[in-house]
């Protein structure tokens, strides 16, 4: 191995350990304020890439459909709570803003000229139509369980997981697909080229790691969240609710793998299938971080990209073996560290 070599290796592995960061930092945000293992994240991410590779194609991408149907169960539970209680006229204000946006969204990607649209506009209509599913699906699947043991909420992740699988291969059907880059010059290092998509990875990246932690930092609802992670039952007797916490958390998580698919889209081709696998990268690093600190499953999951780039030129065939198997010692050293202290519930 030369220089150019292990340069082009290490941008590969900048390019995924941003990606994975990304993911990484979404898994632990969810599973610290609602003890939920977000398993249909990776579905996020090729909603996202193939969503905006539809768009490109001046197709619609069908996702609205999805989008209205689930935007219209949601809205009539609210109206069957409603009934069963008082009438309250602000939330039947806020249920049929959330049906009209459904509707909008519906018109809107039957109506305009997408393929003729920028880039930074397509990409917003995909985020767009993505990150309320978030929302929506912790509505539906999570909400009534909030209160179950961990365990049975895996089980409903799990199982919505299989759930969005199958709904990815109706929507988007087999095939895989790619997106225009962002930008097509390239810069030069020495002897070696940097890609300019390589770049706006891990720019972009680095701009909504920054950006979270100042929203954590510096803003209400984020020290609410935070707050709802450190202590759920603290913060309800605070006056958070546990429920605007779970959803607050599942649209961030739904915004970050729905960003790293329009990021990653442009430079692989994704499948409706693709995201369980990189989704799982990103655990990894949320597993070296002990599901508890930030920092260092960020850190984590790009020690993952560079592991698995590096892998490739050294033992290909079994690169996917090395990058998992790095779970097994940080578990036994997380286990060997804890005070087993039982569970609060």
């Amino acid at each position: 191995m030369n220089f150019q070599i292990a340069t082009l290796l290490g941008q590969d592995g900048l390019t995924n350990g941003a990606i994975y960061a990304l993911l990484a930092l979404s898994i632990l945000l969810v599973f610290t304020v609602t003890r939920i293992l977000l398993i249909p994240l990776g579905e996020f991410v090729t909603f996202g890439a193939l969503t905006m590779a539809a768009i490109q194609m001046g197709k619609a991408p069908v996702l609205e459909w999805l989008l209205l149907l689930l935007t219209t169960i949601d809205c009539s539970l609210d109206i069957y709570q409603q009934a069963r209680t008082r009438i309250d006229k602000t939330k039947l204000q806020k249920t049929a803003l959330k049906l009209g946006y459904a509707l909008l969204m519906v018109g809107l990607m039957h109506y305009l000229n997408l393929a003729e649209t920028p880039m930074f506009f397509q990409a917003v209509l995909t985020l767009c139509l993505i990150v309320p599913l978030g929302p929506i699906m912790y509505r539906l699947f999570f909400q009534p369980l909030a209160d179950a043991p961990a365990l049975v909420l895996l089980i409903v992740s799990i199982a919505t997981h299989v759930a969005m699988v199958g709904v990815g291969l109706l929507l988007f059907g087999p095939e895989g697909a790619r997106t225009q880059p962002f930008s097509d010059s390239g810069f030069r290092l020495g002897n070696v080229m940097l890609k300019s998509q390589t770049l706006w990875i891990i720019l972009v990246s680095i701009v909504l790691i920054v950006s979270l932690f100042i929203a954590f930092e510096r803003t209400l609802y984020g020290k609410a969240l935070r707050a709802t992670a450190v202590n759920r039952m603290g913060a309800r007797l605070q006056g958070i609710s546990p429920v605007f916490a779970g959803k607050a958390t599942f649209a961030l998580a739904a915004f970050l793998g729905a960003a790293s698919g329009i990021l990653i889209a442009p430079i692989t081709t994704l499948y409706y299938d693709s995201g369980f696998i990189i989704s799982l990268k990103g655990f990894v690093g949320a597993i070296i971080g002990g599901l508890i600190s930030y920092p260092i499953a960020a850190i984590g999951a790009v020690a993952v990209g560079m592991i698995e780039a590096f892998s490739m030129f050294w033992a290909s065939n079994y690169k996917e073996i090395i990058v998992f198997t790095l779970i097994i010692p940080f578990l036994i050293w997380r286990s060997m560290n804890s005070q087993h202290v039982e569970d609060e519930e």
